[in-house]
Formats: C-alpha cells, sequence, structure tokens
C-alpha cells in the first residue's frame, strides 16, 4: 500500500487528524498549511510539513514509515536539517513519524537518542491508537490502514456511515469516500472499484441530484461562508491556547476587529 500518499490525502483533506495523532488540539489545523517539500540539493522528500502561519508556533515534519529501515533515522535528521538549513524560517521544530506498529521501528538510534527522548520527535504507533479518547473521523480512517483484511470492508463502512451523520461539509464528505475506497483497493485487491462502491451504496448516491448538484459543482458561494464560520468558531480554542488577537487574525486571513467580536463571550 502507498501508505505515504495516503497519509498526504489524509493530512490535507483532515488536517486536524495530524494534531489529533500527536495528542494536540485539533484546532491548531487552522493556523497550519499542510504541504510535501523537497530539498532539492540533495533530491529529498519529505512526507509532509505543516508549516505554522505565526513565527512563534514549531514547523511540524511528518514522515510515514511501514518498512524496517536501519537507516531511517539518520536520512529523517537529515532531511530536517537541510530543510531547516535551505529555509529562511526562524521557527522552532518538531519530528512526527508514523509507523503501523514497533515492530517496524528498527532504525539505529544510538547517535540520535537525545533527539528522540526530547519532546523534538514523536513516534506514533497505529496500532495503539485505541489508548486516544475520543476517536474522529480521521482517525478511525488512518486506523483502517492497518484493519485487518477480515474486517476491513465492514469498519470501512461504518466510517463512512459515521461521517455522513456528523460531518455536515458535503465536500469533506466526498473526499474521505474517496479515501477511503482508495484503501480498501489496496487492502482487498480482489475487488473492484465498483465493487466497492456497491458496498457503501455510493453508485446509488452518485446518481441523484444532491451529489450532481453539491458534491460535483460545489456550491462555491456557501463553501466560502462555511469556511468562514468555521474559522470564527476556532477563535475560541485558539485563545485558550495563548494565541493572541493579533496572531490569529494573521494565521485565519480575517479582520482583527472581527477577530475581537467573535472573542468576546456571548451573553
Amino acid at each position: 500500500m502507498k501508505t505515504d500518499s495516503i497519509f498526504y490525502r489524509i493530512f490535507q483533506s483532515i488536517p486536524t487528524t495530524f494534531f489529533e495523532l500527536i495528542n494536540q488540539p485539533p484546532q491548531l489545523a487552522n493556523v497550519y498549511q499542510f504541504s510535501s517539500v523537497e530539498v532539492k540539493q540533495l533530491a529529498f522528500r519529505i512526507d509532509g510539513v505543516f508549516l505554522p502561519k505565526t513565527p512563534d508556533l514549531p514547523i511540524y515534519f511528518a514522515e510515514v514509515q511501514f518498512q524496517s529501515d536501519k537507516k531511517f533515522y539518520s536520512r529523517l535528521f537529515t532531511e530536517i536539517f537541510n530543510y531547516l538549513d535551505k529555509t529562511e524560517l526562524t521557527n522552532n521544530w518538531r519530528g512526527v513519524v508514523i509507523y503501523p506498529s514497533r515492530s517496524v521501528d528498527t532504525g539505529d538510534t544510538e547517535r540520535y537518542t537525545e533527539l528522540l527522548n526530547s519532546q523534538r520527535v514523536t513516534r506514533v504507533y497505529l496500532d495503539e491508537l485505541s489508548s486516544i479518547e475520543t476517536s474522529s473521523i480521521g482517525i478511525e480512517t488512518v486506523k483502517l490502514i492497518i484493519e485487518p483484511e477480515s474486517t476491513a470492508t465492514a469498519r470501512a463502512i461504518e466510517i463512512v456511515n459515521s461521517a455522513r451523520q456528523q460531518i455536515p461539509d458535503v465536500a469533506t464528505i466526498r473526499e474521505i469516500i474517496q479515501l477511503i475506497e482508495t484503501i480498501l483497493i489496496y487492502k482487498l485487491p480482489r475487488l473492484s472499484q465498483e465493487e466497492i462502491g456497491k458496498m457503501f451504496g455510493l453508485n446509488d448516491l452518485r446518481q441523484t441530484r444532491f451529489y450532481q448538484d453539491v458534491f460535483e459543482e460545489g456550491k462555491q458561494e456557501g463553501k466560502q461562508e462555511g469556511k468562514q464560520e468555521g474559522k470564527l468558531e476556532t477563535i475560541p480554542q485558539l485563545l485558550r491556547l495563548g494565541l493572541s488577537i493579533e496572531q490569529i487574525a494573521q494565521a485565519l486571513g480575517l479582520d482583527e476587529q472581527l477577530v475581537r467580536q467573535a472573542a468576546q463571550p456571548k451573553s
């Protein structure tokens, strides 16, 4: 399975998932921009980088590692330090490595013990995600990657049904459905995309006027209004995280006065 590309799509579509994986408030996703970057001089590519929109927040480097590799940590820190050297950003940094299980974490660590034992690096093991108290749609989608084949289909259907009930934004639901289809195609190569679509009742859904009008055309005006409302709803959480009015306005691309109004306690 091309896990790095799947995680890239998950973090791009549901960026809150990344912060949930490292036990950080999901609202932080609103002040970060996710991308994949290449250190051109050495042709290194970092799986994913969360770049903060304010200078006081750290850069997060995300790497997905599903195969044992003795030289993994050597390559990881080479990529990170080369990126930091080539950029003019002065932000602090954190590294996050995502493994399917501890058994794959076999890289030589002796030269990097201080970094790995500090707050600089977080290692996430997907088979241990049951310890996360509240499991979101994004986390459940990530867990599906390592779900046994025998239960993957049933679990996928549960996730899709939960997404339809919990998420009002149809564009996000569409992306989640596509992600889950992709994961199942890799996990269950004997099934065609058409067969997987029938499992979810997706073929019937795609024929409806709802799907054609809203999923395909998008109703851009409504989307923009929804985005601003979503930004305003995150302001109290960002304030509790210690960000100032000015930092929040800069990160969310909103007028400071609008942020101040949204920050006022409702009577």
